[in-house]
């Protein structure tokens, strides 16, 4: 008898992880080519224009990768990809990059507060969406490990916020990725000890990065 169920979604190892990062590296990359200091200017608010217009179309997509090949949408996708649709829209009719760089701070704010809500109510949401990455985990590694994420996600807001006060669209950009990327794995390697510690299998250490909340849009 195959006591497996038939409809778990497959996991796919690192495509979770190009879902969540692909669409903000298409648009640093867009915004780079089409910056003021590249080889085919087109000013820095058309290049902002360009790159948040891709950073659309790579979100949509990402969102069909996600339902077609990893069989299933998380509700915290759905959430950012229609910030990203919503503001990303305001940016391009205003020609005001504020709207985009503001994003991320409302979906960390957001993210963060439910968490903790959810902590202090003694309901770890994060159970809700990731329990089928981490089996084993009990109800103690669930609870520290949402408000870890709580705690961390105010903290990216606060730090998008410094730096998207203090730099240039291009450098808060690169942030992004050479700031906020590596930030993020580093954060989620040091939980993986005290997963460990709350029967997380040592086997399903990689799904841990895999299936990560989403911090890289």
């Amino acid at each position: 008898m195959n006591d497996i169920p038939q409809d778990k979604p497959k996991k796919l190892g690192w495509l979770n992880v190009a879902v969540d990062y692909g669409p903000l590296i298409v648009f640093f990359f867009t915004y780079r080519y089409f910056s003021p200091d590249n080889p085919e200017p087109v000013g820095e608010i058309a290049a902002v224009i360009r790159g948040t217009l891709a950073f659309m179309a790579a979100s949509l997509v990402a969102l069909a990768i996600s339902k077609w090949h990893l069989g299933k949408v998380s509700p915290m996708l759905w959430f950012s990809t229609a910030l990203i649709i919503g503001f990303g829209g305001l940016t391009v009719f205003f020609g005001n990059p504020d709207f985009v760089q503001i994003k991320p701070t409302l979906l960390y704010t957001i993210f963060g507060i439910a968490l903790l809500v959810g902590y202090r109510m003694g309901r770890p949401l994060l159970k809700i969406l990731l329990e089928a990455a981490f089996e084993g985990l009990d109800d103690a590694g669930w609870m520290k490990l949402s408000r870890n994420w709580g705690i961390f996600f105010l903290a990216l807001a606060a730090l998008n916020e410094g730096l998207r006060f203090y730099l240039s669209f291009g450098d808060w950009l690169a942030a992004k990725i050479w700031v906020f990327l590596p930030v993020s794995f580093l954060f989620t390697f040091s939980q993986i000890p005290m997963l460990m510690r709350h029967g997380l299998d040592p086997e399903r250490t990689d799904e841990v990065i895999s299936d990560q909340p989403p911090t890289g849009e």
